[in-house]
């Protein structure tokens, strides 16, 4: 079985999300995705006996940043993905673990969207799962540069979201 390696960071004073529950989640929602989708992820073909990610909750303020100097996007964003295996040219795994890289998460953003009813999500830790399952489809190689490829990662997402009871958080 892969041992999953998840570290959080918290920078964001107004919300202090349950990180233990976030990464046991988190694995839920990466064991989903390796079973399912291992086949067509950046991950085929490859040896490993560990995976490892980082997530970081933030504002938008830190996301503005990091668009602005890393995708020279001038705007704030909930999510921004650096996946440096599925992005790298020359994948490498070191000692059997692959990096997948970041998720950086703007936890203002989530709240705007869960209180402005823009989303499905009925509170903000729903809202806060469906984009670090976003996220992790990043990491694992699927992007949604058109509306077959949207489709297909939002459709995943779902079924991901499902297996960790979704609903009821």
């Amino acid at each position: 079985m892969t041992t999953i390696n998840i570290f959080t960071e918290n920078i964001f004073s107004n919300w202090k999300p349950d990180e233990k529950k976030i990464i046991k989640n988190t694995r839920k929602l990466l064991r989903y995705y390796l079973q399912e989708l291992s086949a067509k992820s950046c991950l085929n073909g490859y040896k490993y006996n560990s995976l490892t990610l980082d997530i970081l909750f933030t504002d938008s303020n830190k996301t503005h940043e990091l668009n602005r100097d890393y995708r020279d996007k001038d705007k704030p964003a909930d999510i921004i993905t650096f996946a440096i295996f599925a992005d790298d040219e020359n994948r490498f795994v070191f000692d059997n673990d692959i990096n997948l890289g970041e998720i950086v998460i703007a936890m203002d953003k989530v709240e705007d969207l869960t209180n402005k009813d823009v989303s499905f999500a009925k509170n903000r830790e729903q809202e806060l799962y469906f984009l670090i399952s976003h996220g992790l489809m990043h990491l694992l190689g699927f992007d949604h540069r058109d509306e077959e490829e949207y489709n297909f990662v939002i459709g995943e997402q779902r079924k991901a979201l499902e297996q960790i009871n979704y609903d009821k958080i």
